[in-house]
């Protein structure tokens, strides 16, 4: 008797676990038709934002004389240089052939910064520093936000040290690039007498840390921009974003010495991802479930932090279904999106009436203090789907119903996808490829 009450507590658990993994089941958030027109329209604006070799760039005097091709962050002179965020945030998209990638991979790795030096506006430049972006016609790097001119980027209103991402977007540069090719011989092809390899290690460890931890951390006298797609705002102490990067790049950076049999290494950064998750959660999750962008100076709830995090799975059980379920209660009371794109900040959650964050170089509602962009789309529906489908789904088709009417192919008086606006009129750069791009890629993932 004994025996058989045992079984049908294992059959009830069973049951039990698998009715749990049922009603967590991710199901596509488009339909098959607004799916494949996502998708169609991600590879249009790709192409438009595609330079080739020796072709004059949108927006530029000059010419691509790289060598190969760029994918710059957008089409109609939009950013006219190979932004390395942008790239890496839209490679997974799945039109960029393994040339290109290489080509833009190892643009990146010959110019990583081989000497600490100081800018003429007083900012650092450290050893391993990964480009903010590239200058097509002569493949000089600027580490900086802000300007193109070489010889004047680096001050302080764009922080004293290059931003925090790009480090983390180069590794995964690579780790895409062996993901999709299987060429494990490119990470010991040295570019300027080191190996891609060492040059990964050397880029992962810019970031500064406090001493004994992980996280990501600036202070004000040594800030640098912790995201790239908010390098107008002032954010300093732990930083939420960076250190969502650098969870994702230890765990590619396992990957790729597990790939090469280097168990020891691999071993070490498993160990840094795990202590990142192991403190994440109680540094930066508020009791609403939202994560805070940092410690320090604009310790805000951060939608695009609490979003991505829950994407990357860096979120797990009561601490990501309490960020889900904010999300999704943020969307239905009206403070989260406009038109299906979204907003750093929820809302309800800005500074001041004067500010959505609390420093920022650009007025409230404009930009990336208050707009609305379409970039974080993906991870926000994936949030929200684990709390309320449906809601969910109506945020996507939301999103796509914006593109349909103001799709850039109808003709020069439409822009999107536009990399950000706001109800007040404001709108930015016309077709913008991470503003298709990123939640393509999260779209792709659910309806494949």
């Amino acid at each position: 008797m004994k025996n058989i009450v045992i079984v049908f507590i294992l059959i009830f658990l069973v049951a039990f676990t698998v009715k749990g993994q049922e009603t967590t089941k991710l199901h596509p958030l488009l339909p098959v038709s607004d799916f494949e027109f996502l998708k169609q329209l991600t590879s249009d604006v790709l192409d438009s934002s595609q330079v080739l070799p020796v072709e004059k760039i949108p927006g530029r005097t000059g010419f691509n004389n790289t060598g190969g091709p760029l994918i710059v962050p957008g089409g109609r002179g939009c950013y006219p240089a190979f932004w390395i965020r942008d790239y890496a945030m839209s490679l997974e998209c799945g039109f960029i052939p393994a040339s290109s990638q290489k080509h833009m991979l190892l643009l990146a790795a010959s110019t990583q910064n081989g000497q600490t030096w100081i800018t003429q506006g007083g900012s650092m430049v450290p050893l391993g520093a990964i480009a903010d972006h590239i200058r097509p016609e002569d493949s000089l790097p600027v580490y900086f936000p802000g300007t193109y001119d070489v010889d004047k980027q680096g001050i302080p209103e764009y922080g004293w040290f290059p931003p925090y991402c790009d480090q983390f977007y180069f590794i995964h540069m690579a780790y895409v690039y062996v993901k999709t090719t299987s060429d494990l011989k490119i990470l010991s092809g040295e570019i300027n007498e080191m190996p891609l390899s060492a040059r990964l290690e050397m880029a992962f460890e810019v970031p500064p840390v406090r001493r004994g931890s992980d996280i990501v951390y600036t202070t004000d006298n040594f800030r640098g921009v912790d995201f790239g797609f908010r390098d107008v705002i002032q954010i300093t102490g732990d930083l939420c974003f960076p250190t969502i990067l650098k969870f994702r790049a230890a765990n590619e950076m396992a990957e790729l010495f597990e790939k090469t049999g280097n168990s020891e290494k691999a071993a070490w950064y498993r160990t840094i991802s795990e202590n990142i998750k192991s403190s994440f959660v109680a540094l930066f999750q508020d009791e609403s479930g939202m994560l805070l962008a940092s410690t320090g100076k604009s310790k805000q709830p951060d939608v695009w932090s609490t979003a991505l995090a829950a994407y990357f799975h860096l979120l797990e059980g009561q601490s990501l279904k309490k960020a889900c379920h904010c999300l999704s209660q943020a969307y239905k009371q009206g403070v989260l999106s406009y038109h299906g794109n979204i907003r750093h900040i929820l809302t309800t959650d800005d500074f001041s009436a004067e500010t959505a964050w609390e420093v920022s170089l650009a007025k409230k509602n404009t930009y990336q203090n208050g707009a609305y962009w379409g970039t974080p789309a993906g991870w926000v529906c994936y949030a929200i789907s684990l709390d309320d489908y449906n809601a969910a789904k109506k945020l996507a088709d939301e999103y796509v119903n914006d593109l349909r009417e103001n799709d850039f192919r109808k003709g020069g008086e439409y822009g999107a996808p536009y990399e950000c606006f706001h109800p007040s009129g404001h709108k930015q750069n016309p077709v913008y490829l991470a503003t298709v791009a990123c939640p393509y890629i999260v779209f792709k993932t659910l309806n494949e």
